[in-house]
């Protein structure tokens, strides 16, 4: 763990890189007034009076969070199909996500420990592994969309699939790693294959199942905003493609700025549970 003076001073270092970055933000967006309408007429007219007056068509950081804190003063309001708040957005968002994500656990925990602890089913199932790890979670989506005929529940299921694979893999090799010496003895004093599984090998193999599940719900919350632009409807990934079509530029970049959050939030959860089982990162 780092000590109390060098966090201090990361967060230091953290908190003046932060203003670096939104001074040159500022000075970047004060500074290119009228380049966008020059150099294209067709965005100028797009973009209406912005460009056209010598402002910068891309909003700086006060009117970001000027805009941000408009959304958060009313997060779930609902005027219609195309017109709710952003706290709704994202609740859809991660209700997909753990939905699919559940599934994933359900499936690829149980599966990667009969995996790990049998050489001939690791044999057996290591050529579909290799043939399907590679496929984009996308790819998979129209023909989601074809047998399932419902958008949320082919997100969920694309999910599902990204999800899979990081849990299954990791799960295999924590188990496949468990020290035989541990084994030995558990066999030694005849305990059974329940209570060797739940009491030896579980606890043993916990760390690196808990790195699985950090990157699939890492790669889950990447692939629902791609998931949510081709299905429309609702969740964060249709907000910011509902607001580029409406030119909403400061919209687009406060859905990325929460996109990153809750992000950040979800692994944090994780790496906590993963602290709670004795790894440390």
């Amino acid at each position: 763990m780092p000590r109390p003076g060098q966090r201090a001073r990361a967060i230091a270092l953290s908190l003046l890189l932060l203003a670096l970055f939104l001074g040159a933000w500022q000075a970047a967006v004060s500074g290119g007034g009228g380049t966008a309408a020059q150099m294209d007429p067709d965005y100028a007219a797009l973009m209406g009076t912005a460009a056209t007056q010598g402002a910068s068509a891309m909003p700086g950081p006060a009117q970001v969070a000027t805009r941000l804190a408009e959304l958060l003063a009313d997060p779930f309001y609902d005027r219609g199909a195309n017109d709710k708040g952003i706290g709704i957005q994202l609740g859809w968002s991660l209700l997909r996500v753990m939905l699919g994500y559940a599934l994933a656990v359900l499936v690829a925990v149980p599966l990667g420990f009969l995996i790990g602890t049998s050489a001939l089913l690791r044999q057996a199932l290591d050529p579909f592994i290799q043939i399907l790890k590679p496929i984009s979670p996308l790819a998979w989506m129209p023909l989601a969309l074809y047998t399932i005929k419902d958008s949320g529940r082919s997100a969920i299921f694309v999910i599902f699939i990204c999800s899979v694979w990081p849990l299954l893999l990791n799960t295999a090799f924590g188990v496949a790693s468990v020290r035989r010496e541990w084994l030995n003895v558990a066999r030694t004093l005849e305990v059974s294959r329940w209570r060797m599984a739940w009491r030896v090998i579980l606890p043993a193999a916990a760390p690196t199942i808990l790195t699985g599940m950090r990157i699939s719900i890492g790669i889950a919350w990447l692939v629902i905003v791609a998931a949510e632009m081709l299905v429309g409807g609702t969740g964060i990934g249709y907000f910011v493609w509902n607001q580029w079509n409406n030119l909403s530029i400061t919209d687009v970049i406060i859905a990325i700025l929460l996109i990153g959050l809750v992000g950040m939030a979800l692994d944090q959860l994780l790496a906590w549970a993963g602290r709670r089982v004795g790894y440390s990162e």
